[in-house]
């Protein structure tokens, strides 16, 4: 007699799917809004606790904090850039503040909008992966 047994199912063995934990995980990122930094630390804590316990959570979770890093750097560098700017009465830098604000509503659009795909059943890594500094 032969059993088929997929790879996967072996290495998710003792893990279990949590639909609404993923959901939770993707809109702990908001919580920059109220906490500096909180949108790297708080699906940090999240991610550490529950990586290795619900299906899907350990690729989502690096692929989600790999975004938060490389948006919070590329958001410290245009608000700082448009300050030094403004200070030195330089150029244009107007723009910098309009890339500034499109980051913040990016930052706020997508984790809702990933939410609602993976209350839908999407569940892969939905953020681009610009630079992969978590594996």
């Amino acid at each position: 007699m032969r059993v088929n047994i997929n790879a996967e199912d072996i290495l998710d063995y003792g893990k279990q799917e949590d639909k609404n934990y993923l959901i939770i995980f993707h809109l702990s990122v908001i919580v920059f809004l109220a906490i500096p930094v909180g949108n790297i630390i708080v699906p940090l804590i999240l991610w550490m606790n529950k990586k290795d316990k619900i299906i899907g959570l350990k690729e989502v979770g690096a692929n989600l904090l790999n975004f938060q890093i490389v948006w919070s750097v590329l958001t410290f560098i245009s608000i700082t850039t448009f300050a030094l700017f403004k200070i030195m009465h330089y150029g244009t830098y107007e723009i910098l503040f309009y890339v500034f604000i499109g980051l913040y509503a990016l930052n706020i659009i997508l984790p809702i909008l990933f939410a609602i795909k993976t209350n839908n059943g999407k569940t892969e890594n939905l953020y681009p992966n610009i630079i992969k500094l978590i594996k």
